[in-house]
């Protein structure tokens, strides 16, 4: 208890957050939900950005987040990496909690080399190629969203179990109320990176297929990355551009979500997709893939179904179900979002987290590694 008063003393603790950049994405949207909902008597942090990026900074500056660029690059270079060394010895923070693969690797090791007291790595993606086996040692704690990849962990990279923490993502259920009213015309609704592991080109076909039995529905994908020239290619040649809609990333899915029918995902690898759960909120059925921590958020035949990966025409027929049936379709988005209630709430992850660091500055102070420090000066 002498080492919790002293602790209580040092409040509020100096934490900054790394990641890679903020552009749209689950992780970037996870931080600033974080930041923005942090105890301010526990914690006094910042968002730290590795390189260039800027598509959620307006939405942080919003939230009263201080946020400082280490680069202006569009990779993380030497610059980024000296600027993160400068901060880190000249404003010295007492908690470093990195995000994403690149911040995991770098901010492990130059924090260690720098002598940052506490370091926290958040895992959120079920097999990123962070060196874990080999670097684990250096974070006092890791975050991960999902069961599956605290398993992974544990399991195939021999990580100390009790340095790993299963914290799932939360969202704002009151943001994401169901749409009421008169429905709108069937419309399904996927949001995710045009990158391989979300395996777009995959789910464009099931669109087409759907789209030829349900000939009154229209489909959206929004997102971006570097299949986005494949997959305009893929809806030009299927003469499909009044069926399906290929949109750019953007903070304002809630209202696709709140027209949407349907949400869908044909993922090929995912730790705990931030965009399942608020489409859940949303009162959507979802259509995903049985991999990873999707199966953790979706109980197949009752929120939603879950379909093996790289099957179009499974992942077709599962949405010509829902689409076609009224009262199934209602049924699973009730259920989702009482789930999503029950179990999801930013609150909620909010909470667990500031316990996670709690806990490992307690433990940091209890061997001498903490002491003051200051960020933002």
């Amino acid at each position: 208890m002498q080492a919790d008063k002293a602790l209580v003393r040092m409040m509020p603790l100096r934490l900054a957050v790394l990641v890679q950049d903020l552009e749209f994405g689950g992780t970037q949207r996870y931080a600033v939900n974080l930041l923005q909902h942090l105890d301010r008597d526990l914690f006094a942090a910042e968002l730290w950005v590795c390189r260039r990026g800027y598509d959620m900074l307006p939405t942080a500056e919003r939230a009263g987040i201080r946020t400082t660029y280490l680069s202006r690059s569009s990779w993380v270079g030497p610059r980024a990496l000296s600027v993160l060394a400068w901060k880190l010895l000249r404003e010295r923070p007492q908690i470093l909690y990195t995000l994403t693969v690149v911040p995991n690797i770098w901010g492990r090791l130059i924090g260690a080399g720098t002598r940052v007291p506490i370091l926290i790595s958040g895992y959120r993606s079920l097999r990123p190629n962070q060196h874990d086996r080999w670097l684990w040692r250096l974070s006092d704690r890791i975050v991960c969203n999902a069961a599956a990849s605290r398993d992974e962990l544990v399991k195939s990279l021999g990580v100390d179990p009790r340095r790993v923490s299963h914290i799932p993502n939360g969202v704002d259920v009151n943001a994401l109320k169901p749409a009421h009213g008169s429905p709108s015309p069937p419309l399904v609704v996927s949001v995710g990176r045009l990158v391989e592991e979300k395996d777009p080109l995959t789910l464009l076909e099931s669109y087409r297929l759907a789209a030829a039995a349900v000939p009154e529905a229209s489909f959206v994908l929004i997102g971006d990355g570097y299949l986005r020239a494949q997959a305009e290619e893929f809806i030009r040649d299927k003469k499909l551009a009044s069926r399906i809609k290929l949109l750019q990333g953007t903070d304002g899915v809630y209202e696709h979500l709140t027209r949407a029918w349907v949400f869908a995902l044909a993922s090929r690898s995912e730790s705990s997709p931030n965009v399942v759960i608020e489409a859940m909120a949303a009162g959507l059925p979802v259509v995903g893939t049985s991999v990873g921590g999707i199966p953790e958020l979706v109980d197949h035949g009752k929120t939603g179904l879950l379909i093996e990966p790289g099957n179009p025409v499974r992942f077709a027929e599962a949405l010509v179900s829902l689409l076609k049936d009224e009262p199934r379709r209602t049924a699973m988005g009730q259920m989702a979002r009482e789930k999503v209630l029950q179990r999801y709430s930013i609150e909620a992850m909010v909470r667990e987290t500031e316990k996670v660091f709690l806990e490992a500055a307690s433990e940091a102070l209890s061997r001498g590694r903490l002491r003051s420090a200051r960020i933002g000066h």
